[in-house]
């Protein structure tokens, strides 16, 4: 992958790791964990201006993150509730409270949401299920995906021939999200197990 990512920025230049941003959002194993800091680390050779970095991983990152937005917008509520409704353990409840979650912190939501490992790619489709007004998703988009960039770019650009210790510490914050997210899901099946048991006994009564 990084032999792929060093031959794309000497192909496109600071384009080229815009490009790879943007392909990141729609496929997660290309993680930005390795592109921001690994063309921090080749402007800091000189190879590429650090501006020209920050500026086209950021246009990648929304890039991404619109045509996300637009895959939630097109998939639409009602397909989503009708999709819930066909899964195990999975109430329209869960959607609505999902919805009335978003309606209340989606602007937060969005914004920081650019910020955590997984979750910066997927939160941009309830965004769209969701109908948040685009000139807004997209300053959120923005300025989250800024920051972040900004934060890995530079400590490429810092560590030099280094920069792939950023990978390795970032992988353990991303192993503790999927960790909690897996607990999160073996809560949910857990209680939803529980429910159905309990309503099995009353309707015996």
């Amino acid at each position: 992958m990084t032999d792929w990512l060093v031959g794309l920025m000497e192909t496109l230049g600071a384009p080229g790791a815009g490009l790879a941003i943007a392909l990141e959002n729609l496929f997660p194993p290309l993680p930005s964990e390795v592109v921001l800091p690994l063309a921090g680390f080749t402007a800091s050779r000189g190879e590429m201006d650090l501006l020209d970095v920050l500026v086209f991983t950021t246009l990648g990152s929304v890039v991404g993150a619109l045509a996300l937005y637009w895959v939630g917008a097109l998939l639409g509520r009602e397909r989503v509730l009708a999709l819930a409704a066909k899964l195990p353990l999975v109430k329209t409840s869960d959607i609505e409270k999902t919805e009335a979650f978003f309606q209340r912190h989606g602007r937060k939501t969005v914004f920081f949401g650019r910020m955590i490992p997984i979750f910066r790619s997927l939160i941009s489709i309830p965004a769209g299920v969701e109908r948040m007004p685009l000139p807004m998703f997209l300053f959120l988009t923005t300025a989250g995906s800024l920051i972040w960039n900004t934060i890995f770019v530079m400590a490429g650009y810092l560590l030099g021939e280094q920069w792939h210790l950023v990978e390795t510490y970032v992988g353990v914050g991303t192993n503790v999200v999927i960790g909690l997210v897996v607990l999160a899901v073996l809560v949910f099946v857990g209680v939803r197990l529980a429910e159905r048991r309990k309503g099995r006994h009353a309707a015996r009564r």
